[in-house]
């Protein structure tokens, strides 16, 4: 899927280059900066610490208390081939509305009695795939529910600028040697794509930082 935050033809227009590069080239660096710009966005999602399968039935523990349930669709990311996609929540633990059947020890589950279910929920989908043992997520996947946002980040005007500074300094790191030298004009600069790069777009996006993103 494209880029939305920022499309290729207006990071085209912005830089000004006409057609000296290609479509896919300034794509690249398109979703480089909204991709860096989800990683700290409040969105209905979050993470997935381990997943097994047993009788054609996933299991996921999600690194939240109870977030989702029955009935909700939602995607999974970065799981695993059969893992991923949109998948119908058939089960919840804490217990939803039509999960109270969830046999949450019919499983290998690697936390004791007295820290669970703290900081952990779980969600059950249909899966058709052979019985798989539990295995931690590394990195983490991804469960994304419903977005019930009144305005999508890519019509959000904040959002769409953060996109562009960021992605016009992606562009410019890739044509600009980032070794600095000495001259009789040389003139210190913080490097382009060190830790200050995300700190230049903060004020912008503040209004939409994830609480997870902030921590730490």
């Amino acid at each position: 899927m494209s880029a939305s935050y920022v499309t290729v033809a207006e990071l085209r227009s912005n830089l000004g280059i006409g057609t000296l590069y290609s479509d896919a080239t300034l794509e690249e660096v398109c979703q480089t900066a909204e991709d860096l710009l989800n990683q700290y966005l409040w969105v209905n999602s979050i993470p997935v610490i381990g997943a097994v399968v047993a009788n054609n039935v996933a299991t996921f523990v999600l690194a939240s208390d109870g977030s989702f349930t029955t009935g909700q669709t939602v995607t999974i990311s970065n799981c695993g081939p059969y893992y991923n996609g949109q998948k119908t929540i058939t089960a919840t633990y804490p217990w939803s509305t039509g999960s109270g059947s969830f046999p949450i020890f019919n499983f290998y589950f690697p936390y004791t009695s007295i820290n669970f279910p703290r900081g952990y929920s779980l969600i059950q989908t249909a899966i058709t795939h052979e019985d798989e043992n539990y295995h931690l997520i590394v990195p983490y996947g991804k469960v994304t529910g419903p977005n019930l946002q009144t305005t999508a980040y890519s019509a959000t005007p904040a959002i769409r600028e953060a996109a562009m500074i960021l992605a016009v300094d992606v562009w410019q790191a890739r044509q600009v040697s980032q070794t600095g030298g000495i001259s009789p004009d040389f003139s210190p600069s913080p490097y382009r794509m060190g830790n200050t790069l995300m700190a230049r777009v903060r004020g912008l996006i503040s209004p939409y930082l994830g609480p997870r993103s902030m921590v730490g």
